[in-house]
């Protein structure tokens, strides 16, 4: 009895640079997504939720979990380092892509790779100028600082200051960007990678507030932060390469 074979599914068509991409998501959908999340986080820093959650882990002797293993070494620098090495692994890949990856082309992959990267830049750089101290450092906490609204921009509080917002929280929620680029190749891997990422910020915020290391709202505003990075990212790339195809359409008609 002969065996059927059954034909391999056709590779995805990868596009050039040159194609006119689509534009994602749809921009309308994002932008009520980001308001409404901006209103919600508001609401958090305004109503005085800040103190009432790091009471909940700490108190006048200071975080008793500050040095916790599963804080401090797994869920600290495990997974910093981890993140940054899906970050190289996701640079080789602009190259070598690997599973879902293969579906976009090479620009997408590039334009994956540098909003994560700008995102952790944008976390960082605002982190530098801060002067909102961490929880720990509250006199509340066993600590010598005052709280300070982190809106209080420039006021020192007495503390050791640059903890606003949650850099290491930055490091799954700068994923989000993954979204974007793979909306329109793979809706279903876009949804997914997107729940991963939040789901990941999330507990590495999370995982700080225990070690009384960032407020909430540090965590949260991160997590803004990262979503409206990568939202611009795709946007300009987007724009961008609807602009060189345009050029180039119009060139190849004349």
């Amino acid at each position: 009895m002969a065996l059927k074979v059954q034909p391999r599914p056709p590779r995805p068509a990868m596009t050039s640079p040159f194609a006119r991409p689509s534009p994602g998501p749809s921009p309308q959908r994002i932008l009520v997504y980001t308001l409404l999340s901006l209103l919600l986080i508001l609401a958090w820093d305004f109503g005085g939720l800040d103190m009432a959650m790091a009471h909940w882990f700490g108190g006048p002797d200071g975080f008793p979990r500050r040095d916790h293993w599963l804080y401090s070494t797994v869920l600290h620098e495990g997974a910093r380092r981890l993140s940054w090495l899906l970050v190289l692994w996701l640079s080789l890949a602009v190259w070598w892509p690997l599973g879902v990856l293969r579906q976009l082309d090479r620009w997408q992959r590039l334009q994956l790779v540098v909003s994560i990267l700008v995102g952790l830049a944008v976390v960082v750089t605002i982190k530098r100028i801060s002067s909102t101290s961490c929880p720990w450092d509250l006199a509340e906490f066993g600590g010598l600082a005052r709280y300070v609204s982190h809106w209080r921009f420039g006021l020192a509080d007495g503390g050791g200051a640059h903890c606003f917002p949650a850099g290491h929280a930055s490091a799954g929620f700068a994923f989000v960007s993954g979204y974007f680029v793979l909306y329109d190749r793979a809706p279903r891997a876009a949804r997914l990678w997107l729940a991963a990422a939040l789901a990941v910020g999330l507990v590495l915020g999370v995982s700080q507030q225990v070690r009384g290391a960032h407020f909430m709202s540090h965590t949260l505003w991160t997590g803004w932060l990262c979503w409206v990075v990568a939202w611009a990212c795709h946007s300009l790339a987007t724009a961008w390469r609807i602009r060189l195809h345009d050029r180039r359409s119009s060139h190849v008609v004349a």
